[in-house]
């Protein structure tokens, strides 16, 4: 392994101590480069970390289930032997129902005629999304290029759709642009399922079950839980931050130097060229090459200034979509919840409170003006049924995420918080009667909370929109989107590249393959 130098310097540096960066900075340093990763926080993990929000309460700050990081990713950073467990896997998904039954999605719940109408659907689903998946994995090509080594992955792809055959092929070029909404209408009869599917393809999306390509968002997400491999939806031991520790012990075992508590102020320029980085306390440290895991806006436009880049390239990034619309709740409670018409043991699962296609679409309406939901969609967990050391004995956490949350909301946070809260413990409330009566604390993050903690702009899970034009190889943006940046020795790694937000880790080792390649 390289060293670094004696003035201090570092063959990369690595901005940000999420999971993408440490999956980066571990990857850089096994393959032979001095690595540095400065983290602005105390704990490693961004978004992705295991916090305490009430004393003796911790909790996954945003993300809570692991369901697309490749498996083929996870032995390679043979995480297992850095101490990465889970709590749980193959966790169900349920569709709490206020009047009646509690629906298990691909159980025998189901009616008859959906029973059978969801197996043709999810096989035909997955067949399609496993010829996507691979794509997650590789950069994607460059737009004009006629490089064969770059035109290498559309090829692949193309090989891949092709062998579908005819009928699985003409099916996904008839759905890859439609709305879920439609989609979910021609096969299903059941109100909660429809709604529970469609709750998928919608999760921290700026999308409601109407818009067009929320069928791809749901395919690119059944890609991730493809490449994932047999686990399925996964709780880690600790947390998503059980993960994280895991990942930072692979960092430093391969060589990383880690510091936390050191904000990177900016990005050092010399010779057009990235040369290091400025901390906060005003440290320079050099480096040959910078590759960063923050958003696209935060390592553009505020580490490294417009001064660096064509005014067309500032417009692009400057335009592209990162203005979040979900929020995370966290309860603090004396006791398990108790969810009416919910099987013993499913508690343990993902529930989800999306009744309806039509539900889904109102709580959207509300985000286009500028409003929160007034009955809005959640995604939720009750960690401490699997892993009771999230929690004093006895006690209980509930994780939550919620939308639709605008960013830019009427009134401001500061004012509607504590309603918006309100409002959500309520909507939980209606499928868990007597749940205020155990809540001994709560904590509401709003899309601005969530970018005044992790330092995302626009507080984004996925540090921009998945959508059509943001998406694979114009994602974040032209001239960026193969991990590599317009400034020489400039790099990205976080959820704003290619394949996009989650834990999905596949950014991080995307981009450190093209740092070794450049090298090379």
């Amino acid at each position: 392994m390289a060293a670094a130098d004696a003035g201090g310097g570092f063959d990369c540096i690595v901005i940000g101590g999420g999971h993408n960066g440490l999956v980066c900075a571990t990857l850089l340093a096994r393959g032979g480069r001095s690595v540095a990763l400065f983290e602005a926080n105390d704990l490693l993990g961004g978004a992705a970390a295991t916090r305490e929000f009430a004393a003796g309460f911790r909790v996954s700050a945003c993300a809570h289930l692991l369901h697309s990081m490749p498996a083929a990713l996870q032995r390679e950073l043979r995480l297992q032997s850095y101490g990465f467990a889970t709590a749980a896997t193959g966790m169900a998904s349920t569709a709490l129902v206020a009047d009646g039954a509690a629906l298990a999605i691909g159980a025998a719940d189901l009616a008859a005629a959906d029973a059978a109408a969801y197996a043709r659907y999810d096989a035909r689903m997955r067949r399609l999304a496993a010829a996507l998946a691979p794509m997650l994995s590789r950069a994607p090509p460059r737009l004009g290029t006629r490089r064969w080594s770059e035109l290498a992955p559309l090829l692949e792809l193309g090989w891949r759709v092709r062998r579908l055959g005819a009928r699985d092929m003409r099916e996904l070029l008839r759905i890859a642009g439609m709305n879920v909404y439609d989609l979910l209408e021609e096969n299903f009869e059941s109100a909660a399922l429809k709604g529970a599917l469609a709750l998928d393809a919608v999760l921290g999306a700026n999308l409601g079950p109407r818009s067009p390509g929320s069928v791809l968002t749901l395919l690119h997400r059944l890609a991730g839980e493809c490449a994932a491999g047999a686990a399925g939806l996964t709780q880690p031991l600790g947390g998503m931050g059980g993960l994280c520790d895991a990942l930072a012990r692979a960092a430093r075992a391969a060589g990383v130097t880690i510091r936390t508590s050191s904000p990177v102020a900016r990005i050092e320029v010399e010779a057009d060229r990235a040369s290091g980085v400025v901390l906060e306390g005003g440290e320079r440290i050099a480096a040959g090459a910078v590759i960063s895991s923050a958003d696209p806006k935060t390592t553009f436009l505020h580490l490294l200034g417009a001064r660096h880049l064509d005014a067309g390239f500032v417009r692009r990034v400057t335009h592209f979509r990162s203005r979040g619309l979900a929020a995370k709740l966290h309860l603090a409670l004396d006791r398990a919840p108790q969810f009416t018409g919910l099987i013993p043991g499913r508690e343990a699962g993902r529930l989800l409170i999306a009744p309806s296609l039509q539900y889904i679409e109102r709580a959207y309406n509300h985000a286009k003006y500028g409003e929160y939901s007034q009955a809005p969609v959640m995604e939720i967990t009750v960690p401490t049924i699997n892993d009771p050391g999230l929690a004093p004995a006895g006690g209980h956490v509930l994780s939550a995420i919620v939308q639709y949350a605008p960013y830019s909301l009427k009134g401001g946070w500061e004012l509607q918080r504590g309603g918006f809260a309100d409002l959500a413990i309520d909507t939980i409330a209606r499928y868990a009667p007597g749940l205020r009566r155990s809540i001994v604390a709560s904590e509401l993050l709003s899309p601005p909370d969530l970018e005044r903690e992790f330092r995302i702009s626009g507080g984004h899970w996925h540090h921009g929109d998945m959508a059509l034009d943001q998406f694979w190889m114009v994602r974040p943006v032209p001239g960026a989107a193969q991990y590599r940046t317009p400034l020489d020795g400039l790099f990205l790694c976080g959820a704003g590249c290619h394949p996009g937000g989650g834990v999905v880790g596949a950014a991080g080792r995307n981009a450190a393959r093209q740092v070794l390649q450049q090298a090379a």
